[in-house]
């Protein structure tokens, strides 16, 4: 059982470090990974070279550079902004527009940016002024603000998601290309929960239409920013292009496999930040001093999100040559659980460790493992990755909450602790019964 030992170590150093010494979630993946390299035994230096170098040259980690970039340029020329705007002047005049808005616009930032703290920054800083001047009170916009933010993880293509399909563990199992679709799917599912809680919220509260003179008329914000639309658009293009009758045609003319010969999860975000520097022609630098200037304000979230995908992607590498995945299988074997007990023991495991680990640590900690064991149990390995990854979300809604709580709270000016309760009823506890609901196959996906 070196393996679970092995998980054990890498789980309290990154608690510690994180939660204790209060330091990046950057450098305690880095002390995790070499937490484990001692439980390799003799082979330590060759194992810890080999999950490091699979790790920096998995064309996954590129891809999710390119994302962070894409969210980053979108921010900046305003493209955002304008989305907002517009999903603003459709749904902001009904009762509870504003949390209408907040609940619509982190669905669609989620399957574009994918980063659960700006999520929460870029919605937040926007509707939660407008909630509270629409008589919802402090602590439960800051809780729909936090609560929303975790469809970054439930929608295609995000850092969690290229983690576990990425992972030694999981990478046999699951080609990045069958995911997308299941994800999708389960991602609209968890969108329909938010839609529910969001419902709930506004019946409780005495929320009034926003004032016409909080949002822009339909026609204008239409005229500004009907074209962000683009953005879900050139998304599907590689989607079809990779799936279905049109990659069967194309395949058979070309004499290849076009699924395969059309990388996704890179091509998406090049045509998004192609669409995006299109639509944001006007806010982009004229001159390399500006672009270069540019290029740096964005390194701080590359230096973040880099380190940290790079060293979960050994992390889970290495805790793969313990033999991890067989023993931990093996163990909750051993227990002979009905399927849905299974589920339900996963995914306390992976909320537990999600409360005080970002969503990509949660993945390289026990994401990886859990797809593995609900494989073994006869789960389809889609069903098991979408239900992990909705376990996952969860970041924000388990005390102490990751950095999308505190993101809300702040612009809100609540105590967090607030916010935990319902955070707990109306998120966490919903989505582990979505995620089992999905493994179960009650929840189609």
């Amino acid at each position: 059982m070196i393996g679970i030992w092995a998980l054990g170590a890498y789980l309290a150093v990154i608690l510690l470090w994180t939660t204790l010494l209060k330091r990046s979630v950057g450098e305690a993946m880095i002390i995790g990974f070499l937490a484990v390299l001692p439980f390799t035994g003799a082979a330590a230096a060759q194992v810890g070279w080999a999950s490091l170098y699979s790790a920096v040259t998995d064309e996954i980690v590129y891809a999710t550079m390119a994302f962070v970039f894409m969210g980053y340029l979108l921010d900046k020329t305003g493209v955002l902004d304008k989305l907002i705007d517009l999903l603003n002047s459709m749904i902001g005049g009904v009762k509870g527009g504003p949390a209408w808005v907040s609940t619509v616009a982190s669905a669609g930032l989620g399957g574009v940016v994918h980063n659960q703290a700006a999520i929460a920054a870029t919605v937040g800083s926007v509707t939660i002024p407008w909630m509270e001047k629409s008589k919802l009170d402090k602590p439960a916009a800051a809780t729909l603000v936090a609560g929303n933010a975790g469809m970054g993880i439930t929608f295609p293509f995000s850092a969690s998601m290229f983690v576990l399909v990425g992972s030694a563990t999981v990478g046999p199992l699951l080609d990045v290309n069958d995911l997308v679709l299941p994800l999708l799917v389960g991602g609209l599912w968890c969108f329909l929960h938010r839609l529910v809680v969001t419902w709930l919220l506004v019946r409780r509260s005495g929320m009034t239409p926003l004032d016409p003179a909080h949002r822009l008329a339909v026609r204008t914000a239409f005229g500004q920013g009907w074209a962000t639309l683009l953005l879900f658009v050139v998304v599907a293009v590689p989607l079809i292009l990779t799936s279905g009758a049109i990659a069967s045609a194309l395949s058979d003319w070309t004499g290849g496999d076009v699924a395969k010969s059309l990388s996704v999860i890179v091509w998406i975000p090049v045509v998004l930040i192609i669409t995006g520097a299109l639509l944001g022609w006007k806010l982009l630098p004229r001159n390399g001093r500006a672009w270069w200037d540019l290029l740096q304000s964005s390194a701080p979230r590359f230096g973040v999100v880099g380190i940290t995908v790079v060293f979960a992607f050994a992390g889970a590498n290495a805790l793969a040559a313990t033999g991890l995945p067989k023993q931990m299988t093996a163990l909750l074997g051993q227990m002979n659980l009905p399927l849905w007990l299974l589920a339900i023991l996963i995914g306390l495991i992976v909320i537990a460790v999600a409360a005080p680990l970002s969503a990509t640590a949660t993945m390289a900690a026990v994401g990886t493992v859990g797809v593995a064991t609900l494989v073994a149990a006869g789960v389809p390995a889609t069903t098991a990755a979408v239900a992990v990854l909705v376990f996952s979300s969860c970041e924000a809604a388990v005390p102490p909450g990751g950095a999308p709580l505190y993101v809300a709270c702040g612009i809100a000016d609540v105590n967090p602790i607030k916010t935990f309760s319902r955070l707990l009823t109306h998120y966490a506890l919903p989505l582990l019964g979505i995620g089992v609901l999905i493994i179960l196959g009650i929840l189609p996906i």
